[in-house]
């Protein structure tokens, strides 16, 4: 492929396609695209995967990143506050471009409206949630 995604030469849309609907990874990147910011933080993706060690996050948000699907964003250090996170996940363009074309993007409003209803985040998901996001991602 290249357009930048997958591990290697040799990485088919059809091994991506795969990878990316894997059950966890598929849920993550669902996540990323639910949030109001579209980037949210580790402990986020952590407190919407609840039957999911946080390891397990972890590693599937890495894998993500490794394959070119999802990046990893910081706050620059004179944007940071103290008890805020300071990384975020967030779709490539080439990840977001890939899902449109494949299809897997058709429920992206309907997973906004749904995590707009969650009535019972924890005290410290919604200050997170409310947190500083970088400015030039």
């Amino acid at each position: 492929m290249d357009d930048g995604l997958g591990n290697g030469e040799n990485t088919t849309p059809r091994e991506l396609i795969h990878f990316v609907t894997q059950q966890t990874r598929f849920t993550l990147i669902n996540n990323i695209l639910q949030h109001p910011e579209q980037l949210p933080s580790m402990y986020e993706l952590e407190e919407l995967n609840p039957s999911v060690s946080d390891a397990t996050v972890y590693k599937h948000i890495q894998k993500l990143i490794d394959e070119g699907i999802v990046k990893e964003v910081a706050l620059d250090d004179d944007q940071r506050r103290q008890g805020y996170p300071r990384k975020f996940y967030g779709l490539t363009k080439e990840g977001r471009e890939f899902l449109e074309e494949h299809n897997l993007l058709a429920a992206e409003e309907t997973l906004q409206q749904i995590y707009e209803t969650i009535s019972d985040k924890p005290e410290k998901m919604v200050k997170y949630e409310n947190a500083p996001r970088p400015d030039d991602i």
